[in-house]
């Protein structure tokens, strides 16, 4: 079984205005400790994403963490997790299926799956995702229409439904990510949160999250 971090940054290209910039908040992460970043582009444009996604793959090998290991997780993508040496794929409810997706990426590669209710996570238990994630936790301004807010309650009855990894994703900030690991998550998925500042932020995250 793999072991995930406690903090899970989410590299949104949507929050960012040039690649210059998304891969400047990459180093700056890893910097502070992060040691695993999915990168998530919705504007549907492969050749910019692949782009993005090889620079963030250079700076795992030459920026801030190298030698130190940084796994990258492609959102939704199998086909440019693979052309751009990505170390996993997450796909959502309205993706890939889990198993179609493991038939892309082979048995090496992380494959982590969303989940927004307990049918939905008692069903992606049984697939050969490595870790399940849950939510939205808290309300959330990354997506154009969320799911319903499952609360800390519902993080609690994720983690009597699987022993598989289980990230916590939605609204996540330093304010309210320790509930979120009593609740029963393993580690918090954080997109806004870390936009201002990358390194102290991360690093404060990893302060609270011990």
């Amino acid at each position: 079984m793999i072991v995930l971090p406690r903090l899970y940054p989410i590299l949104d290209a949507g929050c960012y205005s040039n690649t210059l910039d998304l891969i400047a908040a990459g180093d700056e992460l890893a910097a502070g400790g992060a040691t695993l970043l999915q990168y998530r582009n919705k504007s549907g444009n492969a050749p910019v994403m692949l782009e993005q996604a090889r620079e963030l793959r250079r700076l795992s090998r030459t920026g801030v963490s190298a030698p130190h290991t940084l796994k990258l997780i492609m959102n939704d993508r199998a086909d440019l997790a693979l052309a751009a040496e990505f170390d996993g794929v997450h796909v959502g409810q309205d993706d890939l299926l889990p198993e179609s997706v493991r038939g892309i990426i082979g048995p090496e590669r992380w494959l982590g799956v969303s989940t927004h209710n307990p049918e939905q996570l008692a069903e992606a238990d049984l697939t050969s995702a490595d870790y399940l994630a849950i939510g939205p936790v808290f309300s959330t301004s990354s997506k154009e229409k969320p799911d319903p807010v499952v609360g800390l309650e519902g993080v609690r009855r994720a983690r009597q439904l699987t022993r598989k990894p289980l990230v916590a994703i939605g609204g996540i900030t330093r304010a309210n990510a320790a509930s979120v690991i009593e609740a029963g998550a393993d580690s918090v998925a954080v997109i806004s949160d870390l936009l201002r500042d990358p390194r102290k932020s991360a690093e404060e995250f990893f302060r609270i999250l011990r």
